[in-house]
């Protein structure tokens, strides 16, 4: 049995129509570049996370690098974020001439480990980049207490985490800012690159509106030195219709996930810590990715592959320990828990159109596997 680790075509046959219809108005208009279809996605978005503000970007990238730019920060200063997470994370904060600084992660989420985070703070910390890992999102009351303590911006890294819900509010909605991913295999994707960030500071808002033009205020006129960091019309409109399914693609995410917790759970009892399931600690769990911990993790990758099973490894090697970050000083050993991370994790196909049959497929032989 073919059981990919995604596959868009499902989704795209269910909607086609609606998608088509979307992008054929844009080309029909000839408005590729903002304009009222960029500016209707914004808002949705907005309204959907429950922040005042939208601000539709090129990528989740440039999302997080935007931010940075909004609050000033650059060289001499310090931006305290998790070592486990796609290289965006950290790479946007060298990109501005600031330094990172990583706080290793909760051994039970994967997520950045707040009871750390404090004592990682100094007088040149500018801000907190915590990432919702995989669709869970972080203790985000203890990361706000730290940083309004102390006067920090809060940058959420919702890249993977549209729509996941922790203590009544939606990731990228706590913090002063939320940045969102609209890459193809996110939970909420378009048909090529796009991101988008959500704030409710109406000075930051326009900060970031600013910024995405160059810094443009009024035409040729520049307050501030930006880039090109504009969302396609066409991706905002695909990405328009598609939320009008979010919800509805997310619960049959939640539902693959609860699937293979019940098949796997007796493996995992019978295993302990050779084979661990993720847990769900911070209420509503979107599962963008549903990542198993196992050791020989290559091996039970490999008898997965051999039985027809997409895989992926996010991700293999923490961000501390990347040559591109050498010079900052960090050696194996010093966060213990990204690092097994690292040499254990693996994602497993959850998108909404798996098929129970597949489910349980997967199931059999990773059992099989770990029990070798």
């Amino acid at each position: 049995m073919k059981v990919p680790l995604l596959d868009l075509t499902a989704q795209y046959a269910a909607i086609r129509e609606e998608l088509d219809d979307a992008v054929a108005g844009v080309v029909r208009s000839q408005r590729f570049v903002l304009g009222p279809v960029v500016e209707a996605c914004e808002e949705a978005v907005a309204a959907y996370v429950g922040a005042r503000h939208g601000i539709g970007v090129s990528s989740g990238t440039d999302a997080l690098l935007i931010a940075l730019m909004a609050e000033g920060i650059g060289p001499g200063d310090e931006v305290v974020t998790t070592p486990f997470s796609f290289f965006a994370t950290a790479g946007v904060i060298s990109r501005v001439g600031a330094t990172p600084v990583f706080v290793d992660v909760d051994p039970v989420t994967l997520n950045i480990d707040q009871a750390r985070l404090a004592e990682r703070i100094t007088e040149r910390t500018r801000a907190i980049i915590p990432v919702h890992l995989f669709g869970q999102m972080a203790e985000m009351a203890p990361i706000m207490e730290v940083a309004r303590e102390r006067g920090i911006a809060v940058i959420e890294d919702a890249a993977q985490a549209i729509g996941a819900r922790h203590e009544g509010r939606r990731a990228g909605s706590v913090g002063d800012y939320g940045c969102f991913s609209f890459f193809p295999t996110k939970n909420l994707g378009g048909w090529g690159d796009g991101g988008l960030i959500v704030t409710s500071d109406d000075a930051r808002a326009d900060r970031l509106r600013a910024l995405r033009v160059h810094g443009e205020t009024a035409r040729y006129h520049h307050r501030f030195v930006g880039g090109n960091f504009r969302l396609d019309a066409l991706q905002a409109a695909v990405l328009t219709a598609k939320l009008r399914h979010l919800d509805r693609w997310t619960a049959a995410r939640i539902a693959n996930a609860a699937l293979y917790t019940r098949l796997l759970g007796p493996a995992a009892e019978r295993c302990g810590d050779r084979l661990r399931l993720p847990r769900v600690v911070t209420g509503h769990h979107v599962f963008n990715q549903y990542v198993i911990r196992v050791a020989e993790r290559d091996r039970v990758q490999a008898e997965l592959e051999a039985a027809g099973v997409g895989t992926a490894i996010y991700y293999p090697v923490p961000l501390h320990l990347q040559g591109c970050f050498a010079d900052l000083g960090y050696r194996a050993g010093d966060l213990p828990e990204s690092e097994r991370a690292a040499g254990r994790v693996l994602a497993l196909p959850v998108f909404p159109e798996l098929a129970e049959a597949q489910i349980r497929h997967v199931a059999t032989v990773i059992e099989a596997a770990v029990g070798s």
